[in-house]
């Protein structure tokens, strides 16, 4: 009896080669631009103590409710795989003392995450993101900083069809009031809600926005909104926020009903959705979160950053083409039992000398080699008989017969002409 076919779990998925070229390209974009601006990588542990996200994420929120992965370690302490990143960055940030470096200390990830969520295209339960987190500045001009910087990452990805939304939470004392006042209207039309909004009016009434039940959508219609009640100080933030995304052309909506689905916003929240994703559209976004450091048992601390999906960003983005690996030196076993000793020691030599070469290891003929050396796009195939070693150019299509020492020499030589 033959076992069951071994899979990846559902909501899990393999990155192959193929795959890992677009994910390279990405990373290496997400360095030129953050890095161009200042913010430096930071990597922190898959899992955390369960109460991190407990205190900084919500508790009420569906994340710490629903999604999350936590189990008891051998000595019963409970962990949680990462859900997201901002919170471990805001511990890592106080654990080592980075509230003495100047400020703002500006840091960026790119790591993976996980959620117990419904799986779907570019929605599994282990995700990857780029984030960026900007700690220790209350000036508008760290938001701006902070959106434009995931416009231009997007643009340089090719995300097809996107749109800035855009609005303001307050501090927590306006939201506090808020809060009240939207709570009093939801209980005056729970009849028209869902049994889900209904159930979630005491603990986390502002995610009555994000509902997708028709009833609620036509009574949320009519609610309260969060942006007509800031106060001065709030309101001066978010105009100087906006006033600096004019300036830099970049087009957005102001979106009262925005909110994201964490506790810790403060003032400026933004998402950025791609019309090319359907209907889950989001791709990325973030905002402030002035309190999250003084929840975490740190000083009060400014911070801004955001959060976009790795998965989601390819999947929007235009196709585009992937450099193929290249092949400086293929090695080619001719006949006799020294050539594979020969070859293996001149693939050693040739990587050494900063040559990308390889080596035959699938004991094919030598037609073979050479239809795989095609198949490599190898600029040099190296045949290596007993008593000596056939070098050609198939660039030039020149050819020329040498010593083995002089295998590297010949590759060399031929690159610095052509």
């Amino acid at each position: 009896m033959s076992s069951p076919k071994l899979q990846a779990p559902r909501g899990t998925h393999d990155v192959l080669p193929d795959d890992a070229a677009r994910r390279d390209a990405l990373e290496a974009a997400a360095r030129r631009i953050l890095g161009a601006a200042g913010y430096r990588r930071i990597e922190t542990p898959a899992f955390e103590a369960t109460e991190l996200f407990a205190r900084g994420v919500g508790a009420s929120t569906d994340i710490v409710q629903k999604e999350m992965y936590s189990f008891e370690d051998g000595g019963g302490r409970s962990l949680t795989l990462r859900p997201e990143g901002t919170a471990p960055v805001c511990r890592a940030y106080l654990e080592h003392g980075m509230q003495r470096l100047p400020q703002p200390v500006k840091l960026w990830y790119l790591s993976s995450f996980f959620r117990y969520e419904r799986a779907q295209a570019g929605r599994q339960r282990q995700f990857w993101q780029v984030g960026t987190e900007a700690i220790g500045s209350a000036d508008p001009a760290l938001d701006a900083e902070s959106i434009l910087l995931l416009a231009e990452l997007l643009e340089a990805l090719g995300v097809r069809d996107v749109r800035l939304r855009l609005s303001s939470l307050g501090t927590p004392e306006t939201r506090a009031a808020y809060r009240a006042e939207l709570q009093a209207y939801l209980r005056a039309h729970a009849d028209q809600l869902s049994e889900e909004v209904r159930g979630r009016i005491d603990v986390n009434p502002l995610r009555a926005f994000d509902a997708d039940h028709e009833g609620t959508r036509a009574a949320m219609a009519g609610a309260p909104l969060l942006v007509d009640r800031l106060d001065g100080e709030d309101a001066e933030h978010f105009a100087a926020v906006r006033e600096l995304l004019d300036g830099a052309d970049l087009a957005y909506e102001v979106d009262p009903t925005l909110v994201r689905g964490l506790d810790y916003y403060t003032r400026t929240v933004f998402e950025f959705t791609s019309d090319a994703l359907g209907a889950q559209s989001g791709v990325g976004g973030g905002g402030r979160y002035d309190g999250l450091i003084e929840q975490l048992g740190g000083p009060a601390t400014p911070a801004v950053g955001w959060a976009a999906g790795v998965e989601r960003m390819l999947l929007a983005a235009a196709e585009q083409p992937v450099g193929e690996p290249v092949v400086d030196l293929y090695l080619l076993r001719g006949s006799g039992t020294a050539t594979a000793a020969v070859a293996f020691q001149l693939a050693h030599e040739a990587r050494r000398a900063g040559l990308a070469a390889q080596l035959e290891l699938a004991g094919r003929s030598l037609k073979g080699q050479l239809k795989q050396a095609d198949r490599l796009g190898a600029r040099f195939v190296a045949i290596i008989e007993e008593e000596h070693v056939t070098l050609r150019d198939r660039q030039s299509g020149s050819e020329e017969t040498v010593t083995p020492d002089g295998v590297i020499a010949g590759v060399l030589r031929g690159r610095q002409l052509s």
